[in-house]
């Protein structure tokens, strides 16, 4: 019986399964089984999970098409292990990642926990900006920083461990996709389990995308965030909603620069070498530092126009979420009528 069950749900990817696999062959700790679940893919990687046989306990299902979060689901039924890890296809695992785990766990039994990410040598300089931009307290104001307690930190599926009676007790994913990770962590949260942040066990995330999908991806994140308050309410903090006053007062801003002096593009201007200053510190690059900005402006904007489009008509106008933004949600069997 393995300690840990890993669970991978993977979707047209099998250039990342070979890469995930490989780094998982290359383990300290070896504990472990494989659960890598095809979530309807044209392009599967049964080939790729069968190169790996000999070196991984690892077993493949092919399902149709439902979402990251319900194939999660499958591999939370077939798991044994004491422990089910979450990473995403897009992840590389460092070779002490168990060893860590197993280090914290040993002074802290925690129920559930989630590790940091970071962008590996070997991703092109977009990714890396993003990485950053994903991850400076800067853009997040903390959310995803490293925090140890889960009302201020919550584990992400790319990188997330919880036990198997935390399974057994709050159930697995819901059929929303983003937004899956912070529900099951309110839900974990609600159930009182112990929870925190193994540091150490850090992943690399890929985060496969250029800026064109980083744009429509932090965007479903903002208006995600709406839709979370709505159903846990208690769990509201004043940072989900300063990337939409940044927005209103970037407009703002703007407008003044060009009725009245272009002066009032400082706070702008400002803002920006502090980003530079500080991705530049992290990244010892000049070409990604740039980026970086980029990257941090499309973040706060994109997310804060999500929200904001979200919370005037999920939360003033009190309109259905299953209905407006229908395309967040797998299981259309729950949409309610007009």
């Amino acid at each position: 019986m393995p300690k840990y069950s890993v669970i991978i749900p993977i979707y047209n990817r099998p250039d990342e399964a070979e890469e995930l696999l490989e780094s998982l062959a290359k383990q300290t700790y070896k504990n472990f089984d494989i659960l890598m679940i095809e979530d309807g893919s044209t392009k599967d990687c049964s080939a790729i999970v069968k190169a790996y046989s000999n070196e991984l306990d690892i077993k493949y299902h092919f399902k149709e098409n439902s979402g990251p979060g319900d194939s999660r689901n499958v591999g939370m039924s077939m798991a044994t292990g004491d422990y089910l890890i979450f990473f995403d296809s897009d992840c590389i695992i460092p070779p002490q990642y168990f060893e860590e785990v197993e280090k914290q766990l040993a002074k802290t039994p925690f129920d559930a926990f989630g590790g940091p990410d970071s962008a590996h040598e070997s991703f092109s300089k977009v990714q890396k900006a993003i990485n950053y931009a994903m991850t400076s307290i800067i853009t997040t104001g903390g959310v995803r920083g490293k925090k140890n307690k889960l009302d201020q930190y919550q584990p992400r599926s790319f990188n997330m461990g919880i036990s198997q009676e935390v399974y057994k007790t709050v159930g697995g994913y819901t059929d929303v996709t983003p937004g899956e990770d912070p529900d099951l962590s309110y839900r974990i949260m609600n159930a009182g389990f112990k929870v925190g942040l193994i540091e150490k066990a850090y992943v690399f995330h890929k985060r496969r995308i250029d800026f064109s999908k980083f744009i429509k991806q932090v965007y479903k994140f903002g208006v995600m965030r709406s839709v979370l308050i709505k159903w846990y309410p208690d769990k509201f903090k004043l940072t989900y909603i300063i990337p939409s006053l940044f927005l209103l007062g970037s407009l703002l801003l703007v407008i003044l620069a060009v009725v009245i002096s272009p002066i009032f593009l400082s706070p702008l201007a400002f803002l920006a070498t502090i980003l530079f200053i500080e991705s530049i510190i992290k990244t010892k690059s000049l070409s990604i530092s740039l980026l970086a900005i980029l990257a941090s402006f499309i973040q706060l904007y994109s997310y804060g126009y999500g929200f904001l489009k979200s919370a005037i008509l999920i939360l003033a106008l009190k309109k259905e979420e299953r209905i407006v933004f229908d395309n967040f949600f797998f299981d259309k069997s729950k949409r309610p009528n007009k």
